[in-house]
């Protein structure tokens, strides 16, 4: 095989068969796994999987997806991959991210949609650009990641992404509990977390086909909420145009706003893959490209843009602010209740009940990807199906949001920031070494995805991320620590964040500095 195997031309005539399968005779002769081997055999792993394909849950894990078994095919795939990421951010969540702007970063109206703006576009780049590798190499996301931090360095953006996963699903799963809570005050936050996390859990565990099926329509009665939210509260009038602020504090707030809404939108970046690896080869990456970047502008923009401007009804002076107070008692859920409950009564709370299980559409990505973050740990891992990763993830972030209930807001802005960072220097470090090293497609041998000895040694990789990290510490700004350049980005005590970017440059420049000398001294 071609140490440089022209992917463009010929897209699917590579691979290798994965060492954990046990049967080697029925790898396909371009190093796909075909399905129909997960069943073979009388181990642990044979039965779960044959018991799975009496249910009808999707058996692959991370194994590369035949072409034979790409079904997802024409104009409904790109619909599929648009919707997808539709659902996953028409969500209370990402609503949840536009209040921010005015109770922690204490900025105006223009200002805070110009930031949000901005970092949702930069953020949401590489989620397109990487969703468009799924059809060309059948693969998950988190297996390309070998190609560029090695067979070693991967297991440890696994690390990451797992705690990002269940993260994600911790945070998500306490914004629908509150909702909840303010529907009905006698259900406590830890049945409104078990309830999404149950719902969650049962699509999931079919894995890929009924993930996107469930995505495909689950935005509507959402978006139709969400609608009826903006008519409500543009009828009441209740609309404040908070003046935007000027000078150093003002430029500090507004990088801190942006470093948390960057830390939202390209949380996807590492789950990009994986609701793609079942389209064709063939498919245009320009058009896979497209529809992942209107599935995830449109949500994220329109939500945001209504949290930001409903959160503005807190600054009305004089008498009872039904808004302040909803907001001081249920968080997110109370503000929604103060503009849907007070002027809807009962649809009010029926449309918050919605709102609530839409929370199922955002936790849905995690919960799926992390299952197959897990097998990248290792070829035991691996041996484990999909399905039971899921369900270990969902106890493990059910056990983490109950007690992260009462504290939300501190959870939800030092997530956001965690996600940015460690995304920003996972995204540096790939793209030095998509198009500085491997210079496009065509520089990928597709075939060593499970060859641990023809990977990057991952020396370059794991020590760029270390100076990302260094990046990120002297440019964060969080209640427990800011860095130097941080508060000269902003105003003192706490600056302004600048730490995702700092990691993203960091981690670049310095994988540019080591690969070469890596591969002069590995040869590989």
């Amino acid at each position: 095989m071609s140490a440089h195997y022209d992917l463009e031309k010929n897209p699917v005539d590579v691979g290798v068969a994965s060492e954990s399968d046990k049967h080697p005779s029925y790898i396909a002769e371009d190093g796909a796994v075909p399905g129909e081997t997960f069943t073979y055999g009388d181990g642990f792993y044979a039965k779960a999987q044959r018991l799975a394909g009496k249910l009808k849950i999707e058996q692959r894990g991370i194994e590369r997806v035949p072409e034979d078994e790409r079904t997802d095919t024409g104009f409904r795939a790109l619909l599929n991959v648009s919707t997808m990421w539709l659902s996953a951010n028409m969500v209370v969540s990402s609503f949840a991210i536009g209040i921010l702007a005015k109770t922690i970063f204490y900025l105006g109206f223009v200002d805070a949609i110009l930031v949000c703006l901005f970092f949702n576009i930069i953020g949401i780049l590489p989620v397109c650009f990487f969703s468009t590798f799924g059809p060309v190499f059948g693969l998950r996301q988190m297996v390309l990641s070998r190609f560029w931090f090695g067979w070693w360095g991967a297991k440890l953006i696994a690390v990451f992404n797992i705690i990002a996963c269940i993260g994600w699903s911790s945070v998500n799963s306490i914004v629908g509990a509150q909702l909840i809570h303010t529907v009905n005050t006698d259900v406590p936050g830890f049945a409104g977390v078990i309830i999404i996390a149950i719902l969650t859990f049962a699509i999931t565990l079919f894995g890929y086909k009924i993930v996107h099926a469930y995505e495909f329509y689950s935005w509507i009665p959402t978006f139709i909420v969400f609608l009826i939210t903006l008519g409500v509260f543009a009828h009441t009038g209740d609309f404040r145009n908070i003046p935007m602020e000027v000078g150093k504090a003002e430029m500090g707030h507004c990088l801190s706003f942006g470093a948390t809404v960057y830390g939202f939108a390209t949380g996807w970046t590492s789950y990009a893959a994986d609701y793609t690896v079942y389209q064709p080869s063939s498919q245009s990456r320009v058009k896979v490209f497209f529809w992942t970047f209107l599935g995830l502008i449109i949500p994220l923009l329109f939500t945001e843009f209504l949290g930001i401007a409903i959160i503005t009804a807190t600054s009305i002076n004089g008498g009872v602010n039904m808004y302040q107070t909803g907001y001081d008692a249920s968080g997110t859920g109370g503000l929604l209740g103060a503009v849907l409950i007070t002027h809807l009564g009962t649809f009010g709370k029926f449309c918050l009940v919605l709102l609530a299980l839409s929370i199922v559409a955002n936790n849905c990505p995690n919960l799926y990807s992390v299952g197959l973050t897990v097998q990248i740990l290792g070829r035991w891992t691996q041996r484990v199906p999909r399905f039971l990763w899921t369900g270990i993830a969902t106890g493990c972030y059910i056990a983490i949001a109950i007690p992260g209930y009462s504290h939300f807001e501190d959870v939800l802005e030092n997530f956001m920031n965690f996600i940015g960072y460690w995304l920003a220097i996972y995204e540096g470090i790939s793209l030095c070494d998509h198009f500085v090293f491997k210079r496009g497609l065509k520089g990928y041998v597709v075939g060593d995805y499970d060859k641990p000895a023809n990977l990057p040694p991952s020396f370059a990789a794991v020590v760029a991320f270390g100076f990302g990290i260094a990046g990120m510490v002297t440019g964060m700004s969080q209640n427990f620590f800011v860095g130097p350049i941080a508060l000269q980005a902003g105003k003192a005590p706490f600056g302004g964040d600048v730490g995702s970017a700092l990691a993203f440059a960091f981690s670049f420049t310095m994988y540019l500095v080591l690969r070469p000398l890596e591969m002069r001294y590995f040869k590989r």
